[in-house]
């Protein structure tokens, strides 16, 4: 039984999946997506931005692991919903206490500073320095109980076992950071995960301002040729000898700062291989006989440019769209990195790399190699896929027409 595609995408798919590096680069596009929509109900810092500070934690190696007492914070915080943790992160509830070891002598909790050099931890162990918790620290003392203040402002009080109980069961964590720490203290694996949704939002958003512009002003260009042709064609050429970073710098200068903002001028300045693109493929199509015949049963040339013409040149048009995907990625990370993008303590992979850029002469290189990785893995999985699709639209083996 015979079961070749017989529709121009069905052949398009069963070339694609011949193609190893197209199908590799598919699925790191298709994790990044998951990343991207629900990195923050599985990644470790949680809170908004990845931002939960431990200047005792700063520039931990990856793999390390620490010990936390966590603390809850005092201030009522209002249950958030799941839309709003699943989009802005969980505010923090505790407050984080990082100790070598943990012990409850009599009514008070003491702990050992983490100090993060092994052989000063092993000289403190020997000579204790205790820290017992006040009432400022959510704890105080009250006779034979012991007050606990939740995390909805409400005092509760325990008797002393437990008290031990509850608290070496809930209160103490071992926490690994996989990647380490920045010099603020921060997970960078949770970091890196969340700034691929800044990565893959400014590449999207860009990439439809840019098909939004491109496809309409090229398609007015190859239809109706004459005045309308050299008017576009002229801004064309304008914006395409204004070097691409520059004119991003330009309009992110005109429009401020911001990550909004990054979405506009980036997509702007990708907008112009898009129309010389569709504009090529239309001057070939305009004189075909289903335009002709769109004319003579008198449908308006914008049915005709947007039902029947459209439709036939989607396949380059997606080509260009999944480059572009990946210019858009170097783009904001180069904005990020000077300054222009993503402003702190928006995790994004070209700030991350700015703030640790001078610890890759030291001991520290992985704070910016890492992000430096992710940009490199994105751009690659788009370039694959867009080499991919090229080879499987451009290939004419079983592409004859049918009668």
């Amino acid at each position: 039984m015979n079961t070749r595609p017989t529709t121009p995408s069905g052949l398009i798919w069963m070339r694609l999946k011949k193609n190893l590096p197209a199908l590799a680069g598919l699925a790191i596009i298709i994790l990044a997506c998951f990343i991207s929509i629900f990195c923050f109900l599985f990644i470790p810092d949680n809170s908004p931005d990845c931002n939960q500070m431990n200047l005792a934690l700063s520039t931990l190696k990856p793999g390390s692991k620490v010990k936390l007492v966590q603390i809850p914070i005092v201030n009522q915080i209002e249950k958030s919903s799941i839309l709003s943790r699943l989009f802005s992160g969980t505010p923090g509830i505790y407050k984080s206490i990082p100790v070598d070891s943990v012990w409850i002598e009599n009514d008070s909790i003491c702990f050992v500073e983490f100090t993060g050099d092994p052989s000063l931890k092993m000289l403190m162990e020997k000579q204790p320095i205790a820290k017992v918790f006040s009432g400022s620290d959510s704890y105080t003392k009250n006779g034979k109980y012991f007050s606990w203040s939740n995390t909805a402002g409400e005092v509760e009080s325990y008797t002393i076992p437990e008290m031990k109980r509850d608290f070496f069961k809930n209160r103490v964590v071992n926490q690994r950071f996989i990647l380490g720490t920045d010099r603020f203290g921060r997970d960078l694996f949770s970091r890196i995960l969340a700034g691929t949704r800044v990565s893959m939002s400014v590449g999207l958003i860009a990439v439809i301002i840019s098909l939004i512009i491109g496809i309409t002003l090229g398609s007015l260009a190859g239809f109706f040729r004459g005045k309308v042709d050299d008017v576009i064609m002229w801004l064309i050429n304008v914006v395409w000898s204004i070097p691409t970073l520059l004119l991003v710098i330009a309009i992110t200068l005109a429009l401020g700062k911001g990550f909004t903002q990054v979405f506009i001028a980036v997509g702007l300045t990708m907008w112009v291989e898009v129309a010389r693109v569709v504009r090529g493929q239309i001057f070939s199509l305009r004189e075909m006989e289903f335009v002709e015949a769109g004319r003579a049963l008198g449908f308006s040339n914008f049915r005709i440019i947007l039902k029947h013409v459209l439709p036939n040149i989607l396949s380059p048009v997606i080509v260009i769209a999944a480059s572009n995907f990946a210019s858009a990625i170097l783009l904001e990370a180069g904005l990020s990195f000077l300054g222009m993008g993503a402003q702190p303590p928006t995790p994004s992979w070209g700030m991350m790399i700015k703030e640790n850029y001078g610890y890759i002469i030291v001991d520290a290189a992985y704070l910016a190699v890492y992000p430096g990785l992710a940009i490199m893995i994105m751009v690659l999985a788009f370039t694959w896929l867009g080499n991919g699709l090229r080879d499987a639209i451009d290939a004419k083996e079983g592409m004859g027409s049918r009668v």
